[in-house]
């Protein structure tokens, strides 16, 4: 059995780590203060609000992820996070849309 690092999860209220997962098909991703134990923001491309229009590709929904993410961040005084976990999956045209959303605000650390 293999732990995990207590550094790897390292968010907090002003500082979170942000949590992507993208699927074959969709895009999950997750603000998360570890040190409160609470998800600040959570958002997919399954999501009616974020979908939008039905015809509308996938794609274009993960770049609104990554918009509502800011959105959400910004409401919360969120200007940075702590770390950026892409679960070992990033590549894909959804994670270049929604990579381009986050970075346009500084959202992506140094």
């Amino acid at each position: 059995m293999v732990l995990a690092s207590l550094d790897q999860f390292n968010g907090t209220a002003t500082k979170p780590r942000l949590s992507v997962f993208c699927s074959d098909k969709q895009l999950y991703a997750m603000v998360v203060d570890d040190q409160n134990k609470r998800c600040l923001f959570y958002g997919s491309t399954l999501q009616k609000s974020i979908r939008q229009d039905p015809s509308g590709t996938t794609i274009e929904a993960a770049q609104r992820v990554g918009e509502e993410l800011v959105k959400a961040c910004i409401d919360l005084d969120i200007n940075e996070i702590s770390s950026y976990d892409r679960n070992g999956l990033a590549r894909g045209d959804r994670m270049r849309a929604f990579d381009i959303a986050i970075s346009r605000h500084g959202f992506l650390p140094r």
